[in-house]
C-alpha cells in the first residue's frame, strides 16, 4: 500500500512539474494540408520582418536557413518545407500577435505535403497514399517528413507542448480530393485522432479549415460546398473563406492571396478566444 502511494505522489509531482514548465502565454497552433498550406506565394521584402513573439517550430533540417527540426525560430518564411514559399500560417501569427497582448507569443508548426490526399495523414492509412506513380517529386516530399507527415506533426506537437499550450488547428487541403463527399469524415477522423493522441479536448481547440480558391477559372471551387459541411461532423470546426483572395494560378494563391487569407485565419481564432475568455 505504501509503495503504491508512492507511485502516486511521484505521478502527481511529475505532472505538476510537467503543467508548470507550460508557458500559458506560449499559443501553439498545428498547421497541415497540401500545397496552399505548404506555401506557394513569392516571398518578398516585406514578409521578412517578423515581430520575435511569432515563432516557427521547423519541421525539418534545412541547413540553408540554419535551422534544426524541432528547434523554434523568429518565424521567417518559408514556415513548412525549407523551399517553400508565403503560407497561411504566416499572416495568420503576424496578425494573431499584432492583436493579442505583449505578454502572449505564438508558435506555428506547419506540415504540409502538396498534392497529398487528406487521406496521407490518417494514421491508419497514410501507407496507402504516400506515392504516385512517375511523381517522384511527392515522395520526396513524403519522405522529408520521415515517410509519416501526421506522426511528424505528433512527434513535433508533443515537443511543444513541453514549454506551450496548444490552441488550435489550422488546414487548408481539399483540391486532391475535388467533390469527395467523404471527405468531412476524413477530416474528422484525422482530428479525433489529433485530439486523442495530444491529450486534447475539441472545446479547447478548434479546426479552422480554409476554402479553395475562389477566383474564375480555378481548378477547385467545387470542394467549397463540401468544406462548408465539416461543422456538421465537427461543430468545433469553422470555415475560412477565400472569397476576393487573389491568386497566381488555378489552385494557388498568390503572395497577396496569402496574406488575405492567413489575417482570415487570424480574425476567427481571435474572435474565438475571445468567447472563451
Amino acid at each position: 500500500m505504501k509503495i503504491i502511494r508512492i507511485a502516486i505522489l511521484l505521478k502527481v509531482l511529475f505532472l505538476s512539474t510537467y503543467i508548470s514548465a507550460q508557458d500559458a502565454d506560449f499559443h501553439i497552433y498545428l498547421c497541415f494540408g497540401q500545397s496552399n498550406m505548404e506555401g506557394q506565394g513569392m516571398i518578398q521584402e516585406q514578409d521578412k520582418h517578423v515581430d520575435s513573439r511569432f515563432m516557427v517550430m521547423s519541421s525539418m533540417d534545412c541547413k540553408d536557413m540554419d535551422r534544426n527540426k524541432g528547434n523554434w525560430y523568429t518565424a521567417i518564411p518559408p514556415l513548412s518545407q525549407c523551399n517553400a514559399g508565403l503560407s497561411p500560417a504566416d499572416y495568420f501569427g503576424r496578425t494573431m500577435v499584432a492583436n493579442l497582448p505583449d505578454s502572449i507569443s505564438v508558435g506555428v508548426i506547419n506540415v504540409a505535403v502538396g498534392g497529398c490526399d487528406i487521406r496521407l495523414f490518417d494514421k491508419d492509412q497514410f501507407h496507402l497514399y504516400d506515392s504516385k506513380d512517375g511523381k517522384p517529386w511527392f515522395e520526396k516530399k513524403v519522405a522529408s517528413y520521415g515517410g509519416n507527415p501526421y506522426q511528424c506533426l505528433i512527434e513535433l506537437a508533443k515537443k511543444a507542448q513541453q514549454t506551450g499550450v496548444i490552441k488550435g488547428i489550422l488546414l487548408h487541403q481539399g483540391e486532391t480530393n475535388t467533390g469527395d463527399s467523404e471527405w468531412p469524415g476524413y477530416v474528422k477522423k484525422i482530428y479525433e485522432d489529433m485530439l486523442a493522441d495530444l491529450c486534447l479536448q475539441a472545446e479547447d481547440v478548434p479546426l479552422l479549415a480554409g476554402e479553395m480558391v475562389s477566383e474564375p477559372d480555378n481548378c477547385c471551387s467545387a470542394m467549397n460546398p463540401v468544406i462548408h459541411t465539416l461543422p456538421e461532423v465537427i461543430p468545433t470546426a469553422h470555415i475560412i473563406s477565400s472569397k476576393d483572395c487573389p491568386a497566381k494560378d488555378r489552385a494557388h494563391f498568390n503572395a497577396e492571396g496569402y496574406r488575405m487569407i492567413g489575417k482570415r485565419y487570424a480574425e476567427m481564432m481571435l474572435s474565438l478566444l475571445a468567447d472563451i475568455r
